[in-house]
Order: structure tokens, then sequence, then C-alpha cells
């Protein structure tokens, strides 16, 4: 090959490259971001053997797509724990997604704002606001991402599984920004996926953290309500997997189980796995031989949503 044609053909696979690398990401709020305040605020970001972020500023999913011969059609939306805080990014996240791909499910990890940051105002709305944006705008481009638009669901760990869990049981509140295309696609989960979830804000339930930095110390009943997730659900909410350890001295068991019990109640479809040890924050079990063996009971219960 000529060396000119050669440098020709270079270039153009490093276009190609770099134009499939910068897909990888896509940023939920495209131009101007709702609930945002200036402050002068920077993201952080740290790693000491987990990718931590905090004070988050621009919303973002990253897109893990199966290979075409694995693709079964269904995606899962991925939201890290974090209290709240800020997001486990790889451990409940990127994570989470590479293994999601392993079995034919695309992966949407969602880098989304907290409430514990400088630049959000409607505090406790703005989580939800960014999870409902970013499943609207999964489900809009489900062409694109060669997935059922229908078998979208939402995966949640600790806090994240509050959010999703909040997203499960309020896809329909209305948080007024705009009303453009895809505000009008539905954000209704097609099914939940928990690990040890904070569900509840009451007091006696709650991760305490996780309600601080949600709702406020010192929020009146009716908000605390609003936010406890096991008051609601109804028919509609999705079908939902729940995963929790009774040794969970961070986020007590009993949230799991106060969710479980309304699902049942009103004849949701609902599976959930205790285990007798495993803490808090485990991820997906890796180097424990009894945990480990949990995201294979997940991808059983999925096969069975679409083989019945």
């Amino acid at each position: 090959m000529k060396p000119r044609i050669l440098l020709l053909s270079l270039a153009l696979m490093s276009v190609l490259f770099n134009g499939l690398q910068s897909q990888t990401k896509i940023p939920v709020w495209p131009d101007e971001i709702p609930n945002r305040i200036e402050s002068g605020e920077k993201e952080t970001q740290t790693n000491n053997d987990i990718l931590w972020i905090m004070k988050i500023q621009e919303p973002e999913l990253e897109i893990y797509l199966p290979p075409n011969r694995k693709n079964n059609g269904s995606a899962v939306m991925i939201l890290p724990g974090g209290g709240y805080a800020g997001l486990a990014y790889d451990w409940e996240g990127t994570d989470v997604a590479k293994w999601l791909n392993s079995i034919g499910v695309a992966a949407f990890v969602l880098k989304y704002r907290v409430p514990l940051s400088e630049s959000v105002e409607n505090k406790e709305w703005v989580p939800l606001q960014d999870a409902q944006r970013a499943l609207r705008t999964i489900r809009s481009r489900a062409e694109e991402f060669n997935i059922d638009p229908a078998k979208i669901g939402v995966m949640g760990f600790s806090a994240g599984g509050h959010l999703a869990s909040t997203l499960g049981t309020h896809y329909n509140q209305k948080i007024p920004f705009m009303n453009d295309a895809i505000e009008q696609v539905s954000a209704r989960p097609d099914f939940l996926m928990l690990i040890y979830p904070v569900i509840s804000m009451q007091p006696d339930l709650t991760h305490q953290g996780s309600r601080n930095n949600l709702i406020g110390e010192g929020a009146d009943q009716m908000l605390t309500d609003l936010f406890s997730n096991e008051k609601q659900v109804d028919a509609f909410t999705p079908p939902t997997f729940l995963l929790h350890a009774i040794d969970d001295d961070v986020v007590k068991v009993e949230n799991s189980l106060a969710f479980y019990s309304t699902l049942k109640e009103h004849k949701v479809p609902v599976e959930m796995h205790v285990f007798p040890s495993g803490g808090h924050g485990f991820g997906l079990g890796t180097g424990n031989p009894s945990l480990q063996q949990w995201p294979g009971l997940m991808a059983q219960w999925l096969s069975g949503l679409w083989n019945k």
C-alpha cells in the first residue's frame, strides 16, 4: 500500500474509532439542564479501589451494548448508590453493565445529580428528574440501540435502589421543565431490580444519610410519605426483583421486606432473595462464594419475564 493511501486509511480509522468512542456517553440534557443554578462547583472523582463521583454537574448515560449475536433485545438502566451524596460508579455501575452485556442485555449507567450539591435547586426532585429523562431518552432511541422499547428496566443499588423504586412508583410525576417530544415518551420502567435498596424515608426504617440528603432531616410527614416508596405501590408498579442481606447494618433488610409485602398485596409479580450474610455494598458479590451466585438468580428471573 502506498504511504499516502496508508495514512489516509489510518486517519479514517481514527475518525471512525473516535466517533464510536464519543457515542459511548450521551448527555441526559443536551441543552439547558433543569433545576440547576450556577455555583462554581466542579465534579470530583476519586478512585480508591472504587470510582467515587461527587458534585455531578452534567448528568449523562454511559452506553454498553452487547454483541449482536448475544443481544436479546432487553435493556437495563443502572443507578449506582452512594447515599444521595455521590455515586459508586464502577462497583455498582459500569462493572454491572459489563456483566449484563455478557448475558445479552444492553446497559446504560446513569450518572445522575444528587441533592447534596450546591448546583441544584428543588433538591428532592433532581434525581428523579434525571432518571425520568434518561429512561425516556433510552426508550425514544430504542431502534438505534437495537432494543425492545417494551423491555427496558431499571436496576438500583442502595440509594440508587431508592431512586429506582421512586421511578417505578413515580414515573408519572410531573416535574415541569419542557414539553419536547422526549417528554411525551413513557418513563415507566418495564421491570425493577433493587439490590440492598433504601425504600423508605420513615425514620424507623430509612437510611438516615440518604433521607437527610434527599428530603432533609426535618422533612414533614407528607414529604416523608411521598418518598417512602412502600406507600406508593399500586397495581401498575413494574414487576420487581429484590435482593438483600439480613446482616446489612447500613440499610435494614426491612426496607426490601416492606416493598415485597406491598407489591404482593397489590398482586405485582415479585421475587425476593435474602442472604443470611453479606452486609451492605457487596456489588456483584465478587470474591464471596455465597453472594457471587446472585447475578445468576437475577438472570434467571429476567429470562422468565420474557419466556412465560
